[in-house]
C-alpha cells in the first residue's frame, strides 16, 4: 500500500540496492528490518521502564516508548538509506518540510506503524510466566550498534545534522536505559515478632 499510494510514509521509490522484491513491490529486507528494530526497541523500552514495572500502565508506556525509539532510530536511518547507501529515494515536494528528503509525515508514520504492529503482536510478546528476570543489556547494545552504524555512515558523507541527532539520541537512550536497568527493586524487610 505504501509503495503504490505513498500512504502512510510518503511517496518513495525503492532502488535495486536492497536486493530482490517481494511481489515485485517491497524489497525483502524491509519486513525483516521492521521485526529486528521493533524487538530491539521493545527490549530497550523495557529496560528504561524497569523501575515502573509494577505500575498500572507499564505496558502502555513500554509500547509508546518502543514506538518513540523506533522513530528516533529512523532519524539516523533515513539520511543513511537515502544519501549514503541509496536504498530508496523520496519524491517529496519542495515546499514540504523534510529530513534529508524524507517528509516529516514519515516520522509520524513510523510511530503509528510501530504502534499498529505492536498492537497485533503484543499477545505473543507478553511474558506469560511473571517472575523476576535478569537484566539483559543485549537490546541496548543492538540498538546502539544500529544507530552508531547509521551515524558513522552519515559522518563519512558529511551529513552533520544527522550525525548530531544520531549521537545525541545514542547518549540520551544509553543514559536512560542504564539508569532504568540498574534500578534496584526495594526489598521488603521481615516483620518482627511482637512477643
Amino acid at each position: 500500500m505504501g509503495v503504490s499510494t505513498g500512504i502512510p510514509f510518503g511517496p518513495r521509490t525503492y532502488l535495486d540496492t536492497l536486493g530482490g522484491k517481494l511481489l515485485d513491490v517491497l524489497p525483502w529486507p524491509i519486513p525483516l528490518a521492521w521485526i529486528v528494530i521493533l524487538i530491539n526497541c521493545r527490549g530497550v523500552a523495557r529496560l528504561i521502564m524497569r523501575p515502573w514495572r509494577k505500575t498500572d500502565y507499564y505496558g502502555f508506556w513500554v509500547i509508546g516508548l518502543t514506538c518513540l525509539l523506533a522513530t528516533l532510530l529512523d532519524l539516523s536511518l533515513e539520511p543513511f538509506a537515502v544519501q549514503v547507501e541509496r536504498y530508496w529515494t523520496w519524491q517529496t515536494k519542495p515546499n514540504v518540510l523534510n529530513w534529508y528528503t524524507a517528509p516529516w509525515v514519515n516520522s509520524l508514520a513510523w510511530f503509528i506503524t510501530a504502534l499498529s504492529i505492536l498492537a497485533f503482536t503484543m499477545p505473543w510478546l507478553v511474558n506469560k510466566v511473571p517472575m523476576k528476570q535478569p537484566t539483559d543489556y543485549h537490546p541496548l547494545i543492538m540498538w546502539q550498534l544500529f544507530n552508531l552504524f547509521f551515524t558513522t555512515g552519515n559522518a563519512l558523507h558529511n551529513l552533520w545534522p544527522a550525525v548530531a541527532v544520531g549521537l545525541a539520541t545514542s547518549v540520551i537512550v544509553a543514559i536512560f536505559t542504564i539508569r532504568g536497568a540498574r534500578w534496584q527493586f526495594p526489598v521488603a524487610l521481615p516483620l518482627r515478632d511482637a512477643s
